[in-house]
Parts: C-alpha cells; structure tokens; sequence
C-alpha cells in the first residue's frame, strides 16, 4: 500500500534544487537563470527550476526505478489499475500505444467513428484494419450519442476476429457509453476494450458522476488529467486493468510515441493532480457539481435557452450524464452555437469550450468561481432581452453522413502516392487525408475512404461558412489530397 499524501516526483525535484548544483545538463536555462527577463518579471522565476532533466534525484520516465516509478504507483493505486503510466505527449500518445498494442499490421480492431482524430494516428502506425461502429444520434440536441451494445455485437458476429473497441467515454458533452456491457461483449470475443477517457479522469471521485471505465471493465484507458484537474496542458495518465493487455508491449509502444526528453514540469503536474484527488476528490467534484447544477437551473429559466438535462439517459445509446457539464443552446432566439460562443466571449468575455451548429458547452470545475457562474448566466440573461424580440432564423445543422467505401486502410493509404486536386473536384476519389470539421474533431473521411456526394455535400457546408477544418493542408479545404 501506498500512502497518498506523498509527491516523490515534486519532493525528488525540491530535493535536487536544494543541493544548489554547478548544472551543466539540459534544458539550457540553468534551472531558472537564464529564462527571459521578459517573461519571469511577469511570472517569477521558481517554477522553472522545476523544468529539470535525468538527474540522480529525479529519475527517467522511460525506465523508472525511482520517484517516477513511486507516483505511477500512487496513480495505480488510486485508479485501483493493474499498471498506470504517465503521459507527457497528451491522450493522443496514450491512444496510439493502446491500438499499436491491442493489433498487428492486417488485423481488425473495431473503431468508433465518432473516435478522435488520434485513432486514425494509431491505425497508420499500427497497420491494422478498422472496422467502424457508428454511435447513435441524439437528434434533438444534433449530437451524437453512444455505442449501442447490440451494434457491437453485431459488428463482432461479422468481425469475430477484432483484437479490440477502441471508443470514446464519456464524449466532449459528457456522454457516457454502456461500457459495461460493451466490456463484457469484447471478452466473450477475447478482444480488449480500450477507451479514450480524455474527458472522465474525474469519475471515479463522486457517485453523482457515471462510473470510469476502469470500474466497468475496461481493459486500458487514457485520462487526460489536464482537462478536468490540476495537472498543466498535455498531461496524461495510461492505465491498464486487464488479463489481456501485454503490460511490456503497452510501455514498449509509449517509447515509440512519447518524447526522449519528458517535461518535468508535467510529470509534477500529474504527481500533484494525482495528490489532490486522493486527499480531496469527493470535495472538488462537490464543488463543480454544485455550481454545474445551479448554472443549469439558471439557464434552463431563462427565455429561449435550453440545457441538456438528464432526461436523455436511456436514449441513443446514452448510459450516463457527467453533470459538470453544461451543455446548452439558444436556438429558440435564432442563434446557432457559433454565433452565441462569439457574443459570450466578444461582449461578456465569457469563454466556452467549444460551439457546434447549434449548443455550447462549459466545463465546469472545481476551480471555478461562483462569480464565473454568475457572469455566464447574466450574459444568457442579457442575450435573452436583446434576442427575443429579434426575427428568428430557422436553422437547420447538416446531418452526419453516412460512412463512406474504405478502399484502403489508414496505414496503406498513407504510404501511397497521392496528389493534391480543387475540393470541387474530389467526389468519387479516395482520400489522402483526414478531414474532421472543428469542434468536435470526428473525422467525416478518413484516409483510404472513398469520398461521396453526401460526405461532400456535409463538409462543403463547413468550408462554406468557414469553420475550421483539421486534416486539410491549409485549412479552409480549397484542395485535398487524393491517392493516385
């Protein structure tokens, strides 16, 4: 057993600091000597003496004996996992060891389609085959639901070799899959279930809040404890729960895609993240929760604004609601998503994490004030007063396509010559690319797909009102790459 009111990697780091050594390794600034005046007359100087490389202190991410290798086991513990691993090259890292260890060049793995973009990294990486699940649509709201349990059967009675589901749970919005099931259904077949839970490090720590993968079965996951804790941007946490998982080849693969020079400062990022959860967790998910709900009740009174409550579990798909999210539209007074993101934060400088055709969303923390709160609901409010007596548009958001011929896998499509045509002339023609219109970030074609008049049609409407577009060389998808 562990005692969690420890932090080797930050004691480790202090330790060092305090031997005031003659420093002569990398990084180049000498602890905090030589950072630029402009930016430490700002900000201060101590925490970049933190910013350390391989010391006798401070151990190697890579191969750790040491303080690294304690606070991996602390994390362990508390996420009660069989291995956990810190991550220094974000979820996307974590997502591409776990689909390069669960199948080989040629085999299947069953794929969400509403994954991250990083997936698709995973399967060029890998080489393996992907067999796609698409989630249900939670029509109402123009999101996407979960992974239905009966799709996933039906997919493994067609593919009953897949080595693996890869799925995201929760999603961006809070929305949990059935993944009890869905674990139960993956093990009948020997196959893993792996789980990008990028948005859901913070489940285990409230019974308010759906349970975490690890609790229903899981046999891998990634958390990305920046998004919900304490830890700082691009910090990540591994975890593996599962007699079918090579805990070697899982930590073989993290050398292949994280960095040879690990950020210190986000190894201690996690250590302390880690620390508070265990000391703190049920308060700090008390906290959110409490200013989440009153924030929803709030908005859901106001004239023409709508939240998602509770009352979609049970429906597409949906198993869970992480309450700390608030997701809600003004559709009722003719703005989209984009157009409310854009008046919160130009007029009221109330910053949402992402807009769609028609809601946004905000995390709400721990760390967030009851001010915050306030603000937010008087701009919704304001908006409110000024919005209803407006003519109202009648909008109507794109429906998802439906998938697209995959003539070549990721791996064989990104090793094959291609050329670059106008995006006016791309129906009928095998892709190079990724395209995923941003937010979400779900990829609509991925490389090796065959592009359709539908798939066209729905990205043209993004192009068109100049939404951003990730995959494409410049952005604004004038020309896509093509196989030849």
């Amino acid at each position: 057993m562990y005692n969690q009111d420890k932090t080797p990697l930050l004691d480790a780091i202090t330790e060092f600091i305090d031997t005031r050594p003659a420093y002569f390794r990398i990084p180049g600034h000498r602890l905090e000597r030589g950072v630029s005046r402009k930016w430490t007359d700002k900000v201060g100087k101590e925490i970049f003496a933190y910013d350390v490389t391989e010391t006798p202190f401070t151990d190697d991410l890579h191969s750790p004996e040491g303080s690294i290798l304690e606070a991996e086991g602390l994390l362990q513990e508390l996420y009660r996992a069989d291995k956990s691993f810190f991550l220094v090259n974000g979820t996307t890292c974590g997502n591409e060891a776990m689909i390069l260890s669960a199948a080989f060049e040629g085999q299947e793995i069953m794929v969400a389609r509403n994954a991250h973009k990083s997936a698709m990294m995973g399967l060029i990486m890998s080489g393996a085959k992907p067999v796609y699940v698409m989630p249900e649509i939670l029509e109402e709201w123009g999101l996407q639901g979960g992974i239905r349990p009966e799709t996933v059967r039906s997919a493994f009675e067609e593919h009953p070799h897949c080595k693996a589901l890869f799925l995201v749970s929760p999603s961006y919005y809070g929305i949990t899959s059935n993944l009890r099931e869905l674990a139960d259904i993956c093990h009948e077949y020997g196959a893993m279930l792996l789980v990008d839970e990028a948005h859901g490090g913070h489940l285990y720590f409230h019974e308010e809040l759906p349970q975490g993968a690890l609790e229903q079965g899981a046999d891998m996951c990634v958390q990305s404890m920046h998004k919900v804790t304490g830890a700082l941007t691009q910090s990540s946490v591994l975890h593996i729960k599962s007699k079918l998982a090579d805990n070697e080849r899982v930590a073989q693969n993290l050398h292949i895609v994280q960095s040879t020079s690990p950020n210190y400062l986000l190894m201690t990022s996690l250590d302390c993240a880690r620390y508070e959860l265990a000391m703190h967790g049920q308060e700090m998910m008390e906290q959110a929760l409490k200013l989440a709900e009153y924030a929803k009740k709030k908005i859901q009174a106001i004239p023409g604004f709508q939240c998602m409550q509770e009352e979609i579990v049970g429906r597409a798909g949906i198993a869970g609601l992480d309450k700390t999210r608030i997701v809600f539209s003004a559709k009722e007074l003719g703005l989209t998503g984009f157009a409310l993101e854009e008046l919160l934060f130009q007029r009221y400088a109330v910053n949402m994490e992402l807009a769609d055709y028609e809601n946004v969303l905000a995390i709400v923390t721990y760390a967030n004030t009851q001010e915050e709160i306030e603000r937010l609901i008087y701009a919704c409010e304001s908006l409110s007063n000024e919005y209803l007596v407006k003519e109202k548009e009648t909008y109507i958001p794109p429906a998802f396509p439906a998938l697209p011929e995959q003539v070549l896998t990721p791996r064989q499509a990104y090793f094959s010559m291609s050329e670059e045509i106008p995006w006016q002339q791309a129906v009928g023609r095998i892709s190079a690319e990724m395209i995923a219109p941003y937010p979400p970030g779900i990829p609509i074609i991925y490389p090796g797909e065959r592009i359709t008049q539908e798939v066209w049609n729905y990205l043209e409407k993004f192009r068109r009102e100049k939404r951003h577009i990730h995959g494409s060389r410049d952005g604004k998808l004038e020309f896509i790459k093509v196989i030849k």
